[in-house]
């Protein structure tokens, strides 16, 4: 009867020690899917960018677009999601489901929005040659920037 007691408490206590370790190593691999300490990984990132817009019409204004991608398989419901530049000049996505491996572009003017194109509905240039993108979750949080001018451009994550 000892040596079933002796065998049960060493069993038991390995099974605690795998239990640590396996805690102790759970942070570390959630930590694998941050990038630049700038909160969780997203597949939702900003593409490319077209600030050609000079005038005031529509016409130029529309030609003025940053495009959001889905990069994953899955659906994502851009609901809260906003896209801002240095001025501050932010647009909220309405309820919009942006499926896996599929782009949206957020137009500088009017227009009716649909799954490909949704419209800012302002009367002015938003994206200057020099500017940054920034793009953030519901909660806030920065997912994606893209910059460009004098130095080219730059994706930041």
């Amino acid at each position: 009867m000892s040596a079933s007691l002796a065998t049960r408490r060493t069993l038991a206590g390995l099974l605690a020690a795998g239990a640590l370790i396996g805690a102790a190593a759970v942070p570390a691999s959630a930590d694998d899917h941050r990038r630049d300490n700038r909160g969780a990984y997203s597949s939702i990132v900003i593409g490319d960018v077209e600030n050609a817009g000079r005038g005031r019409d529509n016409r130029a204004l529309n030609s003025e677009w940053v495009e959001v991608k889905n990069t994953g398989r899955h659906s994502v419901n851009l609901r809260g999601f906003t896209l801002t530049d240095k001025q501050g000049n932010r647009y909220r996505f309405n309820s919009l489901r942006l499926d896996g491996r599929s782009s949206v572009k957020v137009h500088t003017g009017q227009g009716r929005d649909t799954h490909r194109d949704v419209y800012q509905d302002h009367r002015h240039q938003i994206w200057d040659e020099r500017d940054t993108a920034t793009l953030r979750d519901n909660r806030g949080n920065v997912i994606d920037t893209e910059s460009w001018g004098r130095r080219g451009r730059h994706h930041g994550r």
